[in-house]
Parts: structure tokens; C-alpha cells; sequence
């Protein structure tokens, strides 16, 4: 059995009230040497981070903290993140930042077409803060985005990586007769730390997500991600694999937490490469079309890469 995390969660109150973090928390752990990367540079890198700065868009790459940003970012490649840049829930593995949002830029949707236009996006994923404060959660702006994107850019596929809308049925579809090319929604982490490490979101609720997708669009390719190394066991990952592939998900990531402050929820253990490639096979095995799995992984990364496998594949 993995190690339990032994950090203190705190009450859950209201997640928009404060963005200080708890006063408690235990050191940070040194990376292992897989998980060092050297930090690229060079044009394109600029390049991609011009483009972002003169859309207005916020990214995932920035405000998540992501480790492969300048890898991604040096291959004109970029996660956008709508709706703004302050999200309606504190999840304690999340390093963007909570607050009462702003209300949507109406203009959001042609700046990031824009934006994905300039940087010759073929595959977009979009993903979203929480915005628990919106009626419709969110989810006419997400779809408007998607339907913009595909004026501008006509011949790229899009991902779309929504919070959960609270499994509201009316919400899903809203984003789905957009007609994404792949709906993403992220279980996280295992069904015992869900409470702890995501507060306000609920396990069964993730799941019911690509059930609801499957039943308004069958045909739709579903996603969700998983993140280890929270104090998970070997049982719990099973499991959750078992319930994403029985609630309709196509495609799976599996990737290493990484702490994004002392503040978050701190690593209960670091998996080698090969442990990583022993869940991908075993992903495989459950019936997912499409797994990646390593150390690096995260929903969009190389996710151009991951639809054209599934797409030859199928």
C-alpha cells in the first residue's frame, strides 16, 4: 500500500472568500531525476508567448503552472483557458488561482480563435476555471468558443476540458451540439481523496459526465485524466480505471501530481517510468482506445498526437 497524505485539509468554506493558503503545510520534496527537464529556449518559444500575451487569453500553461510549458510553447503549441483566469473552486492540487471571477469577455470567443489562428493550431484543447457563479455554468461561452474556433480555424480538431457543470445535463449539451471533436473532463484523483484533494467536486458526479456525453452524442470520443501520487493505492487506480471505462471514457491520461506550491497538497510518492508504462497496459487491457501515461503527462500534452493515434487506431 502507497503512503497516506498526511497534510491537514481545512474546512471547506466558501472557496471565493480568500486565496491565502493554509498556514500548515510539510516541505516540499526533491524531484527524482526523471522528472527534471531542461528549460528550452529560442524563437518559437517567444513566438508562442507573444501570440498569448497579445490575445488576451489566459493559458493553462501559465496559470497551472504546467512543467511542459517551454516544451509545448517551443512547438507553438498552447492550452487556452476561458472564461478568465479565477476559478469558482479551491482544489488543493491546483495552482490557478480562486476568487469571485469577472463576467465573460464577450470578445473572448474571436481572441482566441485568433490566437489559435496565429499559432497554426491543428488539434486545440480548451479548458476552462470553474464558474459556479454563472447561471448556465459557463457552458454558452464555452460553446460559442468552440463554434468561433471553428470559422477561423476550420481544418483543426478541438478538445474541450470543461469543470464538471454539476453533471447538468442542459449544460453538457449545450457544450456537445458544439460538436467538439473530444470532450475531456478529469476525474483527478481516486474516489477516498476526493473529498480532501477536490473539495467541491464529487467522484460519482466526474463519472456521470461521459455517461451523459455518450447518451446525447454516442459517436462524441470521450477523455478524462487521472494524476498520481497523492497517496493512492494500486487498488484505488484499478478502480477508477474500471469506473471511467464503465461510465463510457475513450481516452485516459495518467500523470504525476507534482506539488505547484508548499501551500498544496504535498507528493505521497514519486512513480518511475516503468510503473507508469505497466498502468498504460493495463489501460489498454480495461478497453480504452487511446492511453498515455508518464511522468510528464497531462491532458494536453501532445494531444495532437494522442487523436491521431486513436483516429488510426479506429
Amino acid at each position: 500500500m502507497l503512503e497516506e497524505p498526511t497534510w491537514p485539509p481545512t474546512e471547506a468554506t466558501d472557496p471565493m472568500e480568500s486565496t491565502s493558503p493554509p498556514s500548515r503545510h510539510p516541505p516540499q520534496r526533491r524531484l527524482p531525476p526523471w522528472l527534471r527537464k531542461t528549460l528550452p529556449a529560442g524563437g518559437e518559444l517567444r513566438r508562442t508567448a507573444d501570440i498569448v500575451a497579445r490575445s488576451g487569453v489566459a493559458t493553462v500553461c501559465q496559470e497551472a503552472h504546467c512543467p511542459n510549458q517551454g516544451e509545448c510553447w517551443s512547438r507553438r503549441t498552447a492550452t487556452f483557458m476561458i472564461l478568465g483566469d479565477l476559478c469558482t473552486r479551491r482544489c488543493r492540487f491546483c495552482a490557478v488561482a480562486t476568487a469571485r471571477p469577472k463576467a465573460p469577455d464577450a470578445n473572448e470567443p474571436e481572441k482566441l480563435a485568433e490566437a489559435c489562428a496565429a499559432l497554426g493550431l491543428r488539434h486545440v484543447v480548451i479548458t476552462a476555471v470553474a464558474r459556479d457563479d454563472l447561471p448556465d455554468e459557463g457552458a454558452g461561452h464555452f460553446a460559442r468558443c468552440v463554434e468561433t474556433l471553428r470559422r477561423h480555424c476550420p481544418t483543426a480538431t478541438i478538445e474541450v476540458l470543461p469543470a464538471d457543470f454539476h453533471a447538468r445535463r442542459e449544460c453538457i449539451e449545450t457544450l456537445c451540439q458544439a460538436r467538439p471533436d473530444v470532450y475531456n473532463h478529469n476525474i483527478e484523483t481516486v474516489e477516498r481523496l476526493t473529498p480532501i484533494v477536490r473539495p467541491q467536486a464529487k467522484y460519482h458526479r466526474s463519472l456521470e459526465v461521459p455517461r451523459i456525453v455518450k447518451s446525447l452524442v454516442p459517436d462524441m470520443t470521450t477523455k478524462s485524466g487521472l494524476m498520481i501520487g497523492l497517496g493512492e493505492t494500486h487498488d484505488e487506480i484499478l478502480a477508477t480505471l474500471t469506473d471511467l471505462r464503465g461510465a463510457g471514457c475513450d481516452m485516459l491520461t495518467i500523470g504525476q501530481y507534482l506539488q505547484p506550491s508548499p501551500a498544496h497538497a504535498p507528493v505521497a510518492r514519486y512513480y518511475e517510468p516503468a510503473e507508469f508504462d505497466a498502468l498504460g497496459a493495463t489501460a489498454r487491457e480495461l478497453g480504452f482506445a487511446q492511453v498515455a501515461a508518464g511522468p510528464f503527462v497531462r491532458s494536453s500534452y501532445h494531444a495532437a498526437e494522442d487523436f491521431d493515434a486513436l483516429a488510426t487506431s479506429g
